[in-house]
């Protein structure tokens, strides 16, 4: 990396940005607050970023390629522990509970997703497309598992796999709900441990 790329300072822009939007909201946080928490000066933020847009849109696409990374990185380990599609799943929901802990621990859990559709209307439907890909990426995913699954160990019960891959999703952005809103500790991991035992139950795992 160049020493004059402005890597360094773009990121330090972006990791400050992020945690006062997930504290203050994206209409409560203002360039100003940004560049005084960062301590660069106007024309380096403009520099990064014309508009406030610009930086909303680049937050977001930072976030979606974390959380993608997660979930392939997650699942490809999964693969490798077990060859039955039902017990990759379970793996892969452990895998995901030991992230659910870490952020258990953390006073003020944020996730941008669900900051950014809460605030509905403040961005541009580009920055709105990067969510909806995430989200269609994990159904995607998970639901193929779960098909899988379905096909080796035929399920106890009726379900729509596909819903069911998304509830990966609605239990973490509900749980950041949760989360903040009652401040109680050990959200995220009791909600992926009733996901797996929901799965152990279906599939008889």
């Amino acid at each position: 990396m160049s020493p004059r790329s402005g890597a360094p300072t773009r990121e330090k822009l972006l990791e400050t940005s992020e945690e006062l939007i997930n504290r203050r909201g994206f209409a409560g946080t203002s360039i100003d607050q940004i560049i005084t928490e960062t301590g660069v000066t106007k024309g380096t933020f403009f520099y990064h970023f014309k508009t406030k847009q610009d930086l909303a849109r680049a937050l977001i696409q930072r976030y979606a390629a974390a959380d993608q990374e997660l979930m392939r990185s997650s699942m490809e380990r999964a693969e490798k522990l077990s060859p039955d599609p039902a017990q990759q799943l379970l793996i892969f929901v452990g895998l995901l509970l030991e992230t659910a802990e870490e952020l258990d621990k953390t006073s003020q859990p944020g996730c941008l997703f669900a900051t950014y559709c809460f605030e509905k209307g403040l961005f541009d439907d580009d920055t709105y497309g990067v969510i909806s890909d995430a989200m269609l990426s994990w159904r995607r995913v998970v639901g193929d598992k779960l098909r899988a699954a379905a096909e080796k160990r035929p399920p106890r019960a009726d379900v729509d796999l596909d819903a069911l891959a998304d509830m990966v999703v609605v239990i973490f952005e509900g749980a950041f709900v949760v989360s903040r809103s009652l401040k109680g500790p050990g959200v995220f991991s009791a909600q992926l441990r009733h996901y797996r035992t929901y799965l152990q139950l279906l599939f008889d795992a």
